[in-house]
């Protein structure tokens, strides 16, 4: 459900300036670029989740005692458009609400609609054969729609065979989603070293860490390397994070080799020394105040006989945090608010010419279309009731005909939601015949609008995805920039899809993949944008557009559960314990 806050018309003051007055302001980016923050590395691209079924009040088709259900899961194919068997529960006997003991695991893509199908049977006999056996009725869905059910339990009306609709029977299905698989588990650490051996004929030594794990064949493999300290034998190392799992492989009892050396600017490291240990003794030594292990270079003591060690490295505190997964926040209730803002300047050309972007093929979407299912079918499956605010600019809207940047694309006055992806495209098809298009193109209005929702709620129950879809080059970048700068604090993502064949380069400018964006000495807290240019995947699939929203789905969806988690994870926190 799109949250009713400030700004929408029948909760506060009518849309446009009254309600803007009324929404608090939008906090801030830091100035001067500091405090930015990157966002973190620990990013999986699938969740492999697991899948518990059970029903409620199936049909009975057995004639002295009840159904025996077994139910078979598939998965669509959305190129072929074809069902793929995935497995079958076992048989329950005489049950018409059973529980399956076999559990189904299949892996999560946010950036994908997996369709998912249950099929129950009433099954007897020993034929394998699913027509052998009575239909008790079946369900589809999508997999997103599954993992977002409240309270991790999606319980849906099961549509039954022909004759047993109309009986006034009603069947359902419950499903449960488990991510499975993950060990969320960071460590966070602090060292030091102290009196370490002088390794430099005109200095000291620039002593650094790597930290080494021995693998079930002998041998040894590196996990993490230190920052350098230059110049110095008692060096404080920047604390370090680093997956559990990448530590112990699921073994807390690996040995760990933590190796002490020189740094050479040739690259290569002059060996101080090294102590072993695993990751359930470093723990209880930082427990018992004892963490100080020193660093035995064995070729020095096998020489002298009074040699003690060469330094010692001291681990000043631990702290293991569980980081949350996008799953994770999806089933605690978190909620994506999804709003589509489209250009309706006159670049575009005119809708009823067949060269125009906004032109309605009778066979096939145009690209603004295409664009519009190809993101709004994924994320209206996270979406409660599935209304959305869609918006347009750059056009002459009546009665007035003044040039609007931000104007409800349904001409309601009282509400810009609009029911579903469907709901959506009939708004925009009925703009297309009410509004003349103009110019210019300007995205701050658009971007401050969704902005001011995201600063509204930030309790850590919503998320915010505008998708921005336009022909044309920015004419108020300036703006843009500040607009997206503003917004990188609070709980939205932008996307951007370029339609036509115009110069992008600006917006690539915004997709500050690998740093952060910047303008007027002021930078963005994190990366929110995300630009993809249609055109691309229109030229490399032709008039397979199936493909094309398949494949630009994935291109413009794969930031968001980064971006949502490294956000959420601010509000939120983690759940944390210190060693």
């Amino acid at each position: 459900m799109y949250p009713k806050g400030p700004g929408y018309p029948g909760v506060q003051p009518p849309y446009g300036g009254a309600a803007y007055a009324s929404a608090p302001p939008m906090m801030m980016g830091p100035p001067g670029g500091g405090g930015v923050q990157t966002a973190p590395a620990f990013t999986t691209p699938t969740a492999p989740v697991e899948l518990i079924i059970s029903a409620k009040n199936l049909l009975d088709r057995d004639t002295f005692s009840k159904s025996d259900p077994v139910c078979v899961l598939y998965a669509k194919e959305l190129r072929t458009n074809q069902y793929i068997e995935l497995g079958r529960t076992e048989q329950v006997k005489n049950n018409l609400s059973p529980s399956w003991n076999k559990k189904f695991t299949v892996d999560y893509r946010f950036e994908e609609r997996q369709i998912l199908k249950f099929s129950i049977y009433d099954w007897d006999g020993n034929s394998n054969t699913l027509d052998a056996h009575d239909f008790l009725g079946s369900l589809e869905c999508s997999l997103g729609e599954i993992v977002a059910a409240p309270n991790k339990k999606f319980e849906r009306k099961l549509e039954l065979p022909p004759g047993f609709a109309s009986s006034g029977k009603s069947s359902s299905i419950v499903v449960c989603a488990e991510e499975i698989g993950t060990n969320k588990e960071i460590l966070h650490i602090k060292m030091n070293g102290r009196n370490l051996d002088k390794k430099d004929m005109f200095g000291k030594s620039d002593p650094y860490v790597t930290i080494c794990k021995k693998m079930d064949d002998g041998s040894w493999t590196d996990v993490h390397k230190t920052d350098v300290i230059k110049n110095t034998l008692n060096p404080d190392w920047q604390p370090f994070s680093v997956r559990v799992a990448s530590l112990t492989s699921g073994n807390p009892e690996r040995l760990l080799r933590f190796q002490v050396w020189d740094w050479n600017s040739n690259g290569s490291g002059d060996f101080i020394g090294e102590f072993n240990t695993t990751y359930t003794q470093l723990q209880q030594s930082v427990k018992e105040n004892s963490a100080s292990f020193p660093a035995i270079n064995q070729k020095k003591k096998d020489k002298k006989k009074n040699y003690t060690n060469s330094g010692v490295i001291n681990v000043e505190w631990l702290r293991v945090e569980e980081e949350k997964s996008f799953l994770d926040y999806i089933q605690s209730g978190v909620q994506l608010h999804f709003t589509v803002a489209v250009d309706f300047t006159a670049s575009n050309g005119d809708p009823n010419n067949p060269q125009s972007l906004h032109y309605r093929h009778p066979q096939m979407d145009n690209q603004y279309s295409l664009a519009i299912k190809a993101v709004g079918e994924i994320i209206q499956d996270y979406d409660s009731d599935k209304l959305f605010p869609a918006l347009g600019f750059g056009a002459r809207i009546p009665p007035g005909q003044v040039v609007s940047h931000e104007f409800f694309l349904n001409g309601s006055t009282d509400s810009p939601f609009c029911p579903g992806v469907a709901g959506i495209l009939e708004a925009y098809n009925r703009a297309l015949n009410t509004v003349q298009l103009y110019g210019p193109t300007y995205f701050a209005p658009i971007i401050n609008h969704v902005a001011r929702f995201a600063s509204s709620y930030q309790d850590g129950n919503s998320y915010f995805i505008l998708t921005i879809l336009t022909d044309g080059i920015i004419c108020d970048l300036d703006s843009t920039k500040d607009a997206i700068i503003n917004a990188s604090t609070l709980p939205m993502s932008i996307i951007i899809i370029g339609v036509g064949q115009e110069d992008f380069s600006a917006m690539e400018f915004l997709d500050s993949d690998g740093r952060v964006l910047r303008h007027n000495g002021r930078a963005a807290a994190r990366d929110i944008v995300q630009f993809v240019e249609l055109q691309k995947f229109v030229t490399l699939y032709g008039n397979n557009q199936l493909e094309t929203k398949v494949v630009l789905a994935k291109e413009v969806l794969a930031e968001i559960p980064e971006q949502l988690v490294y956000q959420m994870k601010k509000i939120h926190g983690g759940r944390v314990t210190t060693v």
